[in-house]
């Protein structure tokens, strides 16, 4: 049944699983791990510039997880394109979590922003 759907696509191309390996996935999966990382990094540092690089973190990492919301909605339409019901659900769950940590990266961002301006004067 599956089969007849995906004769058209071009299947060719590394794949790990059923999961495709594209381009964007192996950049995003980049940006999440250096973005996690430079997070961690900016937790060691003791000095004076350790909130803004924590904000910048925090929004470097709000960016990462909404490209992936914009992934996950794109990936949604084309389930439910397709008619894959159970598969659209699960994405759309996935993009409103995606977008949950990127709004919480963004505030977490501005906040030490206010609290970095305010303690300097």
């Amino acid at each position: 049944m599956y089969e007849d759907m995906y004769e058209d696509e071009d299947t060719g191309g590394p794949r790990i699983g059923r999961i495709r390996v594209t381009p964007t996935r192996v950049i995003l999966l980049i940006a999440i791990f250096g973005s996690v990382g430079f997070g961690l990094y900016t937790l060691t540092v003791r000095d004076a510039t350790q909130i803004p690089l924590l904000a910048a973190g925090l929004t470097l990492l709000g960016l990462v997880f909404g490209l992936l919301t914009l992934m996950g909605l794109v990936s949604t339409y084309r389930a439910g394109a397709a008619e894959e019901a159970i598969r659209a659900m699960f994405l759309a769950i996935g993009s409103g979590i995606a977008s949950i940590i990127a709004l919480g990266c963004f505030a977490g961002a501005v906040l030490l922003a206010q609290l970095w301006t305010s303690g300097s004067r």
